[in-house]
């Protein structure tokens, strides 16, 4: 978090999860690491290195494995109001959905429901091409 007036003022939390096929495709590491020494409790990291860790399942690590393992939070988050933003290729979009639509289905939530008032409330954000 920036040493700035909005940054001393900012209270939320901003979790990142970067995906990559290899750790030595991480993007900006040395600075995200240092967000999170400095951030504390406003800043979270989680990586999904697709080609170095497994899912639960013993396969691939995507990121939306790894939002599932927090899937208990994210939605606690976005009932409080978090947002959540999705960039990258456009191509993550459907696994991204059916893993959360999975979650829904556990917590006997309507996904399209869901969706349709996390889009109302300009809680979801995504970005891909």
């Amino acid at each position: 978090i920036e040493d700035t007036p909005a940054g001393r003022a900012y209270e939320g939390q901003a979790w990142l999860f970067l995906g990559v096929a290899n750790s030595d495709a991480l993007l900006y590491d040395d600075e995200w690491t240092e967000a999170k020494e400095k951030g504390g409790d406003k800043f979270r990291l989680d990586y999904a290195i697709s080609r170095e860790q497994e899912n639960k399942k013993g396969g691939k690590m995507y990121v939306q494995d790894k939002v599932e393992e927090y899937a208990d939070e994210i939605f606690t988050k976005l009932d409080s109001g978090a947002h959540i933003y999705f960039c990258g290729l456009k191509g993550m979009m459907p696994g991204i959905q059916d893993m959360l639509k999975s979650v829904c289905e556990e917590k006997d939530i309507d996904f399209d429901e869901w969706l349709k008032g996390l889009k109302k409330a300009k809680q979801w954000h995504v970005e891909v091409y």
